[in-house]
């Protein structure tokens, strides 16, 4: 094997000039984890390829803490202000309170609504882009599911929802290499200072909702914060939004590219429970989660010292050969299938269960309205170290 020429991960243009599956392919062998440099005097990190190395440090939340940050662009700058507020940056006994509080946000009682709404939505969706000739899926049909779907799971007024997409679309994510990083932070900043007027307003004004439900329910003893309110309802509409928007895009391609797997699914030779499952493995859109050392342990056999931050990349641990036979196939019928999109552990997607809803409406959608499926162009990779995914797709649905 030729000497591996490692990419630089804390470059938001690396996979959209270098295929990833490509690169994590040749690094896995010889490589289960590895250590990273950074650029302009940022610290450097530890990279993890494996899958069974990811998953069990998912598993170990007593030594690797999410408190710091859990995405390389954040953490690499400091420690993230979230921490200790917002679930998914908060370690226990912090976490597993907070996590209590975001289960009852999805519990089947709230979700039921929600997800028949899903379905109606996306059918309608779909319908209405059947037979227009080329159109592009992402803006058409994609950002109008997941979206729309936490806004209605938090109650957000109609008129302030394009403005919070927009928001959301700059984030964690670019369409141009030429883009300015304070877009993103000012993106972030807005989202949060939203919700913490819209939590405020929901403290005086209950209704039933889920907004109103975190700001009124007691954690510990005491009612969160407005800042914590936001910051949790920040999380929801960020990870809910993009993470299921690029899945979405990313189904669509990867049907359009393997018209076989189109066929059996539409023939109902594959079940849409696992045709999801493939789906998500397949796509990965968060590429990466990162944790920092809260003491000395061993992860592959490597050292790993108190403070050093760790990258776990999923991207990598779904296209696994030792856990994964042919990974590099999109194949609807896998089984067993257990990929690491949604994480692991006690920080495993709290919405899991609505991602993968969301996009079983979506196949169900497509199989009972469409019967063939085509790209009418090439997708343009969106840019960033996190999200992996697409900024358009321009389609033909017949």
């Amino acid at each position: 094997m030729s000497p591996v020429e490692f990419l630089d991960l804390t470059d938001p243009a690396t996979f959209v000039r270098h295929d990833a599956r490509d690169y994590w392919q040749q690094v896995r062998p010889e490589h289960p984890i590895y250590w990273h440099d950074s650029p302009d005097g940022l610290p450097g990190f530890w990279v993890v390829t494996r899958f069974s190395d990811i998953q069990s440090a998912y598993g170990n939340a007593k030594q690797l803490s999410s408190a710091r940050g859990t995405v390389l662009d954040i953490l690499l700058h400091g420690n993230d202000s979230a921490g200790g507020k917002m679930l998914a940056v908060t370690d226990r006994p912090r976490h597993q309170q907070l996590r209590n509080l975001m289960l009852r946000a999805f519990s089947p009682r709230v979700l039921g609504p929600v997800v028949e709404r899903v379905e109606q939505r996306t059918r309608r969706l779909v319908a209405d882009v059947t037979e227009l000739g080329s159109f592009d899926f992402a803006t058409e049909v994609a950002e109008h599911i997941p979206l729309t779907t936490i806004c209605d799971l938090l109650s957000i007024p109609d008129g302030d929802r394009a403005e919070l997409l927009k928001w959301n679309k700059l984030a964690l994510s670019t369409d141009s290499e030429e883009a300015d990083e304070l877009d993103s932070l000012i993106a972030r900043n807005d989202i949060v200072a939203y919700f913490m007027d819209l939590a405020k307003y929901r403290r005086d004004n209950p209704g039933d909702d889920v907004i109103t439900m975190i700001a009124t329910t007691q954690v510990d003893g005491e009612l969160l914060s407005d800042e914590e309110v936001a910051l949790n309802c920040y999380s929801l509409i960020l990870g809910g939004d993009e993470s299921s928007r690029m899945s979405a895009i990313g189904a669509v391609k990867a049907l359009a590219e393997n018209p076989g797997q189109w066929a059996a699914l539409r023939a109902g030779a594959v079940s849409l429970e696992g045709a999801v499952e493939e789906v998500l493995r397949w796509v990965t859109p968060a590429m990466h989660f990162a944790r920092t050392a809260v003491a000395d342990l061993e992860i592959a056999g490597q050292p790993i010292r108190a403070g050093d931050i760790v990258s776990l990349w999923n991207t990598s641990a779904n296209d696994d050969e030792t856990v994964f036979s042919n990974p590099r196939d999109f194949d609807l019928a896998r089984q067993p299938n257990k990929h690491l999109t949604f994480g692991h552990g006690p920080h495993f997607c709290v919405g899991a269960f609505l991602g993968r809803a969301e996009l079983r409406a979506l196949l169900s959608a497509l199989a009972e309205s469409v019967q063939t499926i085509e790209l009418a162009g090439t997708p343009p990779r969106i840019y960033s170290n996190f999200l992996f995914g697409y900024s358009s797709l321009p389609t033909v649905f017949r």
